[in-house]
């Protein structure tokens, strides 16, 4: 039987803990509980979730920011419902509702401090696009203009799949298909960014 303040203490990853992905404004807000139907469900998924993807972006780039991480179907429903910025709980990219048992996926939208610095400054957010997709095992990436945020989402048999609300808007790459750019041309896009996984954490 899982309290709340167990269940935000899980350890999901080196970096990440659950109780940093069930805040949600829109609960506090409107008073919906932000909690999972399945726990040890959305554990497990979101472990998967953080160990692939955050863990090495953090110790990549620094401070993962987690802007909107778990929702709950119910949460989930309420936001879209009243048109709060979340997609229908049926929507195949949906990616925040990490417990349902058919759908078998974890993610949510964060934002790198170092790259949104950067984005202010112009920089091109299909530079982190690609280095993601050379160097993550990501389903799906989706930026948005704000602090460059983006979704990205894990799933056990991943799709590799980019879009933007960011110009230029759509889809970058599409599930399947082959990127429109060579390697090298996205490893000069890069050729700036941190060593991947290259922080030096003390012993």
């Amino acid at each position: 039987m899982w309290s709340l303040e167990t269940l935000g203490r899980v350890r999901l990853s080196k970096h990440f803990w659950m109780r940093e992905f069930l805040y949600s404004e829109i609960g506090n807000i409107h008073r919906v509980p932000n909690i999972p139907d399945n726990p040890d469900l959305a554990i497990e998924r979101g472990r998967a979730f953080c160990e692939t993807l955050l863990d090495p972006l953090q110790e990549t780039f620094g401070r993962v920011f987690v802007r909107s991480g778990f929702r709950s179907a119910d949460l989930n429903r309420f936001g879209n419902e009243n048109r709060l910025n979340c997609a229908r709980n049926e929507y195949p990219l949906e990616c925040h509702i990490w417990d349902l048992p058919d759908v078998p996926v974890a993610g949510a939208s964060v934002v790198i401090p170092w790259f949104a610095d950067r984005c202010e400054l112009g920089r091109d957010w299909r530079d982190l696009a690609w280095w993601m997709h050379d160097h993550l095992d990501y389903s799906e990436l989706w930026f948005f203009p704000k602090l460059c945020a983006f979704n990205i989402a894990w799933r056990p048999d991943p799709q590799r799949r980019i879009d933007s609300y960011i110009a230029p808007k759509g889809t970058l790459l599409r599930a399947g298909a082959e990127p429109g750019e060579s390697l090298a041309m996205r490893q000069q896009r890069y050729a700036d960014f941190p060593s991947f996984r290259g922080i030096a954490y003390p012993v």
